[in-house]
């Protein structure tokens, strides 16, 4: 599991971005009843099916970082797309296909 950055709002929220990094980041990702793999799939499923674009493209990234594949993700958004409906997953797979093409920018740096 690749380690979160820290808090972007630290600044503007102190507690918040110490809750973030310290409670979220570190006591429930590491908790050890799932992995960091499992827990990644869970959080992107979460935030598809809640729309919540402005989150997805640093969890679908963390996990690639964790293991899951882009054809498990891939699958997943389209899974989704029957319980959280077909915009939804039709943004998600642009949120998608942007990260998947700044990972193999990264890669090419």
């Amino acid at each position: 599991m690749t380690d979160a950055p820290k808090s972007p709002f630290s600044d503007i929220a102190p507690a918040l971005g110490k809750y973030t990094d310290e409670v979220l980041f570190g006591d429930v990702w590491k908790r050890p009843g799932l992995s960091p793999r499992d827990r990644s799939l869970v959080t992107v499923t979460s935030l598809v099916s809640n729309y919540r674009i402005n989150e997805m493209p640093f969890h679908m990234k963390r996990a690639l970082d964790n293991g899951v594949t882009r054809d498990e993700l891939i699958e997943t958004i389209t899974h989704l797309a029957f319980y959280a409906g077909w915009p939804t997953a039709a943004t998600a797979l642009g949120i998608a296909r942007k990260v998947f093409e700044q990972a193999d920018g990264e890669k090419k740096a």
